[in-house]
């Protein structure tokens, strides 16, 4: 992480740099896929005593496909989130990079925190009084109410966490950027993709070892050290895959084995973990511990590599559509969760099935969230703060949003 430009950093800022589409695109899906992940979780029997929304409706198959995604949805994020550091810091130097960073990541947090917090309390609030198919919390949250004296809920930074972690993954580049990384960097851009894959997870099992399985989200206003061991590690990778020489290439052949293999051991992950979730969560025993750590280790990391082996075969494309689709990502991230809720309250005491109330859910946050950004944040002083002024671009320049 050193400050001084190295020959990739010049390569990767050249006039002549094409736009990175398949990174746009692929921290679109990842922001978009919080949506449906949100919005799946009402329905998982694993989290039914615990998310605000549970429904009476309920299936394994959101399990399934959920918690795998949940898996790696973060980590090819924050890879992207790096390798956008790295790039900034080539460009612009640290102080540059700070700057821009405190305006895209910290500002937002400062800002969109307390308004999502309201939001959720409110709709809550109102919850409570009015739902008569009350999800499990719904009921607990309800007694504590009904009771003097309960003690008020840890504060949260929900499903913000991830600009609060960024906002830290980016101060200590600026404090590790002081040390010589040259030697470090030159051992992992010669390493062979297979001990990659088979040696990288490894450095995430002292992180994964302290909390629970399904890793949960690091939420807490005190930073969670367990998060800079797991996401700080991918945050660094992407930070390095900027730097390091056609990393992304080296994998391609092994794209469809990779995914093959993260199935085959979420196969075996899924099959261990408990049935559901308890508050506090029950220790597993070290040996059925140590095995799901590994799965999720393997997994996150095998199906990051096939996302970005897969993402820039086939997401590298550019057009309106998709440029829409990126650019208003981050506000419907930043949104969706107060409105997908304020919806899941209403749906719990509908007759409906579990597929139409999904799909209720999911289209109306989105619908919202993209008639909001269209008409409010797009070409406002918001759309600036979140993506940037919209203006002419040279090649470079749009690397970075």
């Amino acid at each position: 992480m050193n400050s001084t430009e190295s020959p990739r950093a010049h390569e990767m800022i050249s006039p002549t740099t094409q736009r990175l589409h398949y990174l746009d695109n692929l921290r679109a899906l990842a922001m978009i896929g919080g949506v449906f992940f949100h919005a799946a979780l009402a329905y998982s029997p694993v989290l039914h005593n615990l998310w605000l929304t549970a429904d009476s409706h309920q299936s394994a198959v959101v399990d399934i496909i959920s918690w795998f995604s949940h898996l790696f949805r973060m980590p090819v994020f924050f890879v992207i989130a790096g390798f956008f550091v790295a790039y900034l810091v080539g460009k612009r130097g640290m102080g540059g990079m700070l700057a821009n960073r405190a305006k895209r990541i910290l500002l937002p947090f400062i800002i969109f925190l307390p308004l999502c917090l309201w939001a959720i309390v409110a709709s809550l609030m109102s919850a409570v009084a009015t739902v008569e198919n009350k999800s499990p919390m719904l009921l607990m949250i309800a007694q504590a109410i009904a009771t003097p004296g309960s003690p008020p809920p840890p504060f949260s930074t929900m499903h913000l966490w991830f600009l609060y972690n960024l906002t830290f993954f980016c101060i200590l580049t600026w404090v590790l950027g002081y040390l010589n990384w040259t030697r470090l960097f030159n051992l992992f851009n010669n390493i062979k993709p297979l001990y990659f894959m088979l040696l990288f997870p490894l450095l995430l099992l002292p992180a994964l070892m302290s909390v629970s399985s399904p890793f949960p989200a690091p939420d807490q206003l005190l930073p969670q050290l367990w998060s800079f061991g797991f996401f700080g590690l991918f945050f660094a990778l992407g930070y390095w895959i900027f730097r390091a020489e056609r990393f992304i290439e080296k994998f391609q052949p092994y794209g469809w084995t990779l995914l093959v293999a993260s199935v085959l051991a979420y196969a075996l992950y899924h099959y261990s973990i408990p049935k559901q979730i308890s508050y506090p969560p029950v220790p597993n025993a070290f040996p059925l511990n140590l095995l799901l750590k590994c799965c999720e280790a393997y997994i996150s990391v095998w199906m990051t590599l096939a996302c970005l082996v897969f993402g820039k075969r086939y997401l590298n494309t550019h057009n309106s559509v998709m440029r829409f689709f990126s650019d208003s990502s981050y506000w419907i991230y930043i949104i969706h969760l107060p409105l997908l809720f304020a919806v899941q309250y209403q749906l719990l005491d509908q007759d409906w099935g579990l597929l139409a109330k999904y799909t209720a859910s999911v289209g109306i946050t989105l619908v919202i969230g993209a008639v909001s950004y269209i008409a409010f944040v797009r070409w406002t002083p918001i759309g600036w703060m979140l993506n940037g002024r919209k203006k002419t671009t040279t090649k470079t320049e749009a690397v970075v949003s």
